[in-house]
């Protein structure tokens, strides 16, 4: 007989084998194995095979009629519920099969082949500590698989609630005086355990929620070192595989998780807890966030020097003299939009953290990063971007106009990334006060309507296309066309000419 094998559950929450048993429209009924209230179940299969252990995953209830039971395997002469030496033997193999594959239970269906459960099974079920329910004739199977979905839909927005409010708690504490004991304290709390920072060099930096033996303590600080960049008691990962950035292990009773946090700065989170529920992963991945943020501020003062660049701005500094704090050289203005959904903080600050810089701002649809000229901005999956020419701190307005266009081109093209054109262009050896003039001259009659004009400089950019002006500028295609045809009228100008529109594209940069 194969050895049990661990269920390959699924990413949902298993469903308590008593709240299935506690729902009136089932009227199920428990006739054998343990009444453990820790029983749980991930799926309903149903299967009429004499051998099932082949087509199971481990974490059925498996449902059955009793078509497979062979009806002359040592019957006593048909009595209801009776069964003789041969059927308790097929019964045995039965029973013992399904929980070498790890399934959870298993639920006999009465009518229309059997009265009654056979006596035979219900004496292997709990001779092998199977729970074994009866299901009534009223009862159907797909009744009974709808029921375990209803109650995994209803697990997993109890979960998604759960991690919801927990997200939003670690938020909170992250935004306190005292950050990091804050979020290890709402962890702990949340995680019903026990949350510890570890420092670069092994020890503890913070701890917060239940005392846990020595032992535990131990075996914590011994999983984190296995994720630590710098190897400390572990021993060094295999070569050809990337580090670890988290792992989970288990002491006696007690639950350990770890995470590394921020990219090679040392620090690494450990959890211990009594349990391990559905979406405490995810939770404890959260807090890993906040703290690879508070503890990469703490290591490098980017944190002081970027509020100290904010207060100076706000006392009336000049940006190229706020600059120096926040890096040397040149820097890239990125505008962003991603492609499903308008984005939130937390997406914003992922997308910051993609391309190496703390420096966001989330602003209605689109999100603004300010990154250093030297980490060249790379497509990021799901978002569409525009990046700007490399400028110093008084060129910053005019990066920022450019990477707005970069985005519409980008966004009217489907392309994932576009750069602003830094090459010199015909229009540098025009003087620029001379330029200036003869843009606003030329675009007077536009004065005041930014609408008209920026759907000119779009319609443009994109070679009189109306279907991508209107994708670019988040409007309908014949609105584009009123636009651009009351434009013509404005202008006195025949839109259709080469001329005119080089003209007009030029001016139109200049403002």
């Amino acid at each position: 007989m194969p050895e049990t094998i661990a269920p390959a559950v699924p990413p949902t929450p298993p469903v308590p084998l008593q709240a299935l048993l506690a729902r009136e429209d089932l009227a199920l009924r428990q006739i054998a194995g343990p009444a453990d209230p820790g029983i749980v179940i991930h799926w309903a299969h149903t299967s009429e095979m004499a051998d099932p252990y082949p087509y199971l995953l481990g974490g059925e209830l498996l449902l059955t009629a009793g078509v497979h039971v062979p009806e002359a395997a040592g019957s006593d002469g048909g009595a209801p519920g009776r069964m003789g030496p041969g059927l308790e033997e097929y019964f045995d193999g039965y029973v013992s099969r399904i929980v070498a594959a790890g399934g959870a239970a298993l639920g006999f269906g009465l009518a229309p082949v059997h009265d009654t459960v056979p006596r035979a099974l219900v004496a292997a079920c709990q001779r092998h500590g199977l729970p074994l329910l009866e299901v009534p004739p009223q009862t159907t199977f797909s009744g009974v698989a709808r029921a375990v979905w209803q109650l995994m839909a209803q697990a997993r927005l109890a979960e998604l609630r759960r991690v919801t409010e927990a997200q939003q708690s670690l938020a909170a504490a992250a935004a306190r005086p005292d950050p990091v004991p804050s979020v290890l304290r709402q962890l702990a709390q949340r995680l019903g355990g026990r949350a510890v920072l570890y420092g670069p060099d092994g020890t503890q930096v913070a701890h917060a929620g239940r005392e846990t033996p020595q032992g535990v303590r131990t075996a914590l600080a011994e999983l984190a070192a296995v994720v630590r960049p710098a190897t400390g008691a572990a021993p060094a990962p295999d070569p050809g595989r990337p580090h670890p950035t988290s792992a989970t292990d288990t002491h006696g009773s007690t639950h350990l998780a770890v995470y590394a946090l921020g990219a090679g700065a040392g620090f690494v989170l450990g959890v211990a807890a009594s349990r391990r529920d559905p979406g405490d992963h995810t939770i404890a991945s959260v807090a890993a966030v906040l703290l690879s943020l508070l503890t990469g501020e703490h290591q490098s003062g980017a944190g002081a020097a970027r509020s100290s660049a904010l207060v100076r701005l706000l006392l009336g500094a000049p940006p190229e003299q706020v600059a120096p704090l926040l890096g040397t050289g040149q820097w890239l203005v990125v505008h962003a939009r991603p492609e499903a959904q308008t984005p939130d903080a937390v997406a914003a600050s992922a997308l910051g953290a993609a391309l190496g810089s703390p420096l966001v701002d989330l602003a209605g649809d689109v999100v603004r990063v300010l990154v250093p000229a030297d980490r060249e901005p790379e497509p990021q999956p799901g978002w569409t971007l525009g990046v700007s020419a490399a400028a110093g701190p008084p060129e910053w307005p005019a990066a920022d106009t450019q990477a707005a266009r970069a985005l519409a081109r980008a966004r009217a093209t489907r392309t994932p990334l576009v750069r602003h054109a830094a090459r010199p262009a015909l229009e540098d050896l025009v003087p620029r006060a001379d330029a200036d003039t003869h843009a606003r001259t030329l675009l007077a009659p536009l004065a005041g309507q930014a609408a008209l004009a920026d759907t000119l400089r779009t319609w443009l950019s994109l070679h009189g296309s109306w279907d991508r002006t209107a994708v670019a500028l988040d409007v309908h295609r014949n609105t584009v066309r009123q636009r651009i045809a009351r434009c013509a009228a404005l202008l006195a100008a025949d839109l259709d000419d080469p001329d005119v529109r080089m003209e007009l594209w030029f001016a139109l940069r200049r403002t």
